[in-house]
């Protein structure tokens, strides 16, 4: 059966058009690899408060956005020397940075300075005092799960599949790394609870969907089968359902008294986040539902968008 992609030369005319065509605001944050780490940012704080921490110092959130960010960059650069250049998959942002290579390779290193001067200065008393060698225990994880993530570029490049698999480790480094930030302020916790928290699992699966939502999209807009293309949104509906509905359990075992209307007497501000969860989810179903009236770069974008928008109705539900 046919692939249902474009051949090379039809990839070929299609990625010099778009270079011509002028980038609109909205991609910016996308093309400089900024959306990525505007998440991060938006989710650790409402780890934070899910988890009460009182203070969580503006390094905390440097440090995670320098990761992400570079993070990000590696990969696509990565991505962009791996693939073939005819390759339909890669997006704008890969062209972006292969046509700007040396300006973030230049930008990895200022970075990565950044990075390591915090983590000396002014991370490493919150990671290992009063926690003794516990910072080293948050950082393992999520180094492994990095690297591992890495290794799956490597392997699967050139491959025309879907990577559910690299999905799935992407979200769970994304998810951790965020979560972690937060969780080791968290006095009298330990990397274990953090890796078995229903906030963590929660947001993790998230992230890994929303990755799977756009590699689902861009098969989908290059495929010519339409029982392919329908199988895909099919698909893509049942996996956002199921996290959907676990959010709402998962908002359940915070408050048994949710839907009883009882007075519980206690402190609940885990259930704002699987409402954020909740409304992530439901956006991304209205994306996938309407996908055929937006370019893939503007689904990227909306993507982003529906994993920042329920920052401030966070804020609102978690009023006490």
């Amino acid at each position: 059966m046919s692939s249902g992609l474009p051949s090379c030369k039809e990839a070929r005319r299609w990625r010099g058009l778009m270079s011509n065509v002028r980038t609109p605001w909205w991609l910016w944050p996308s093309l400089l690899s900024l959306d990525a780490p505007l998440v991060a940012l938006a989710w650790l704080y409402m780890f934070a408060s899910a988890w009460q921490v009182n203070f969580l110092p503006w390094p905390s959130y440097a440090v995670l956005g320098l990761a992400v960010w570079m993070v990000y960059v590696v990969d696509r650069l990565l991505d962009g020397r791996l693939s073939m250049a005819d390759d339909p998959l890669l997006g704008r942002q890969h062209e972006f940075h292969a046509r700007h290579r040396n300006k973030f390779k230049l930008g990895l290193l200022v970075a990565l300075a950044l990075e390591l001067w915090l983590l000396v200065h002014e991370v490493t008393g919150a990671i290992f005092s009063p926690y003794g060698m516990l910072g080293f225990n948050y950082l393992t994880p999520g180094l492994g799960l990095v690297v591992v993530f890495f290794v799956l570029v490597v392997n699967s490049s050139g491959s025309r599949e879907i990577p559910f698999f690299r999905n799935f480790v992407a979200g769970a480094a994304f998810g951790y790394g965020t979560a972690m930030m937060a969780h080791i302020y968290v006095p009298s916790q330990e990397v274990f609870s953090l890796l078995v928290s229903r906030e963590m699992i929660g947001f993790s699966v998230l992230c890994a969907v929303n990755i799977t939502a756009i590699h689902l999209w861009e098969r989908s807009r290059l495929s010519v089968d339409p029982d392919e293309k329908a199988a895909m949104e099919g698909f893509l509906t049942i996996l956002l359902t199921v996290v959907a509905a676990s959010s709402v359990v998962f908002a359940y075992l915070d408050n048994p008294n949710l839907f009883s209307g009882g007075l519980d007497g206690g402190s609940y501000r885990a259930r704002p986040f699987f409402y954020a969860i909740l409304i992530s989810c439901s956006l991304l179903l209205a994306i996938n539902r309407s996908r055929r009236r937006f370019s893939l770069a503007a689904l990227r974008t909306m993507a982003d968008f529906a994993m920042i928008v329920p920052l401030p109705l966070f804020l609102i539900l978690s009023r006490d």
